[in-house]
């Protein structure tokens, strides 16, 4: 996940270097005289790379634009505040001055995504960040988990 700036422009940095890199690739392997099943079984994994890093560019620039996924029983809670972090324009060092940690802190939390975070420090983050976050229960049924039955085949 892109956090800041500065990692963004270096994410576009690689997928235009990795963009040329598969141009220059996909040109030697069409001089060793390879079939299109070939040249495309080579460079999938590079293709396959560099739409992460698309992703990742959309999605940070989604965020800058504040526009957030849903929470479901608060899986990507850590995401979520980070996702608000970047979409205020708050630097990792600004919000560890307004939560009166150190920005390794943050640095350490974002990278690990909060795993673990308490409701509590999320609640003071949400603060820091002047950002609110409302939820809806929804009390239904959780569906049964699907009994499998093993077969063992008799010689």
């Amino acid at each position: 996940m892109i956090r800041n700036d500065i990692e963004y422009r270096e994410a576009q940095q690689r997928l235009a270097a990795q963009e040329e890199q598969l141009k220059q690739q996909a040109e030697q392997l069409r001089t060793m005289k390879l079939s299109k099943d070939e040249v495309k079984r080579v460079l999938d994994p590079v293709r396959s790379f560099m739409e992460q890093i698309k992703d990742e560019i959309e999605t940070y620039e989604r965020l800058k634009r504040g526009e957030f996924d849903e929470l479901l029983n608060l899986n990507g809670l850590g995401q979520m505040l980070i996702a608000l972090r970047i979409s205020k324009s708050i630097s990792q060092r600004e919000l560890a001055e307004r939560l009166g940690v150190s920005e390794s802190q943050i640095s350490r939390d974002e990278r690990n995504e909060y795993h673990g975070v308490t409701v509590d420090r999320a609640n003071r983050i949400l603060e820091a960040l002047e950002a609110q976050v409302r939820t809806t229960v929804i009390a239904t049924a959780l569906p049964k988990p699907v009994r499998t039955v093993r077969r063992t085949k008799v010689s």
